[in-house]
């Protein structure tokens, strides 16, 4: 009978440590896109700082992206790299933390988003094989895309390509921007709203991706007073 219940004991044991899976932790100011050929499910009203990972290599595609105080006026604007591709080695159930090579503050956004530099460490301090590589895959603003969007390929399906098997074409130079640097601000002039047409002939007009939604909410969100957010909130919500 002990017999037995040892043996059982240690197949639960090596059961459930077969389950376990390392995690990555990202900060607020960076997100996921994809893992090993598949975008992450991400949501715009939470962040997701981690990631379960298995044994082996994998590759992850996150970007550096964050909300900055322009310094020309009083309102914000967001600011973003290209997606970074990340071939990480797990080796165990450890804890991995991404992080900005210099620290968490980070001095200059604008200039860190054009060439973001990130380290990847343990928990334990132990040491991390991996390789960080910044593709060139950009976006049009959400207010020219909206309207313009033909044979434009998102951020996320991009990335999901670029971390798979190898059996997916990478389009990345066949994405172009109306911007020069890897910068994106969503700052728009006041007058720009006005200027979309207020009806678009069922015929031509194109129905925005997810990225391109998002960007809209997240302006809209900057643009609003804190009566309007909490009113806006308490919408959303009840949506979910």
């Amino acid at each position: 009978m002990k017999s037995l219940f040892t043996t059982s004991a240690l197949l639960a044991f090596l059961t459930s440590s077969s389950v376990l899976a390392a995690n990555l932790t990202i900060p607020m100011s960076f997100e996921y896109l994809a893992l090993d050929g598949a975008e992450v499910e991400t949501s715009m009203f939470s962040h997701q700082s981690d990631l379960a990972l298995t044994n082996g290599v994998h590759k992850i595609a996150v970007r550096y992206h964050d909300v900055i105080d322009d310094s020309f006026s009083d309102s914000q604007s967001f600011v973003k790299s290209t997606p970074l591709i990340v071939t990480l080695t797990v080796d165990g159930d450890h804890q991995y933390l991404l992080q900005p090579a210099d620290g968490d503050i980070i001095k200059n956004p604008k200039a860190f988003a054009k060439k973001p530099q990130i380290s990847i460490k343990r928990q334990d301090n132990a040491a991390v094989t991996y390789n960080v590589e910044q593709t060139n895959f950009t976006e049009n603003s959400f207010i020219t895309s909206l309207f313009n969007n033909k044979n434009q390929h998102d951020i996320e399906t991009l990335s999901a390509s670029a971390t798979g098997d190898g059996s997916q074409p990478i389009q990345a130079l066949a994405v172009k921007s109306d911007i020069e640097s890897a910068t994106m601000s969503a700052t728009v002039p006041a007058a720009v709203p006005a200027a979309v047409p207020a009806a678009v002939p069922a015929a031509t007009a194109q129905k925005p991706t997810p990225a391109q939604a998002e960007q809209m909410l997240q302006y809209w969100w900057l643009q609003a007073d804190d009566k309007t957010r909490k009113e806006f909130m308490g919408w959303a919500i009840k949506q979910l």
